[in-house]
């Protein structure tokens, strides 16, 4: 069975209740990311086709093509870490 670990490849930035996590996605599991969260999530705008603006559970996050995302309002690690748990698996 896959866990976050398998997708993430790193965590940047602070977590706190003003500050923006940035979570880059293992490069070979990228595209299979994109397609988990890209059937979750719900899509509110698209930017030049390579970067979406999205909301799950009342959070919005923005998912680039190149396979990062940035989570804004996660005040925890556990917590950012049950959030991707639900977007990815």
């Amino acid at each position: 069975m896959s866990t976050v670990a398998d997708y993430v490849a790193r965590v940047e930035g602070t977590c706190g209740a003003e500050s923006d996590v940035i979570v880059v996605f293992r490069y070979e599991k990228k595209d299979e990311v994109i397609a988990n969260i890209m059937k979750k999530a719900k899509l509110k705008n698209t930017i030049a086709g390579i970067i979406f603006e999205l909301s799950y559970q009342d959070l919005s996050f923005r998912l680039y093509t190149s396979g990062k995302a940035i989570f804004r309002g996660i005040k925890n690690k556990p917590e950012l870490m049950n959030f991707l748990a639900e977007l990815l698996l």
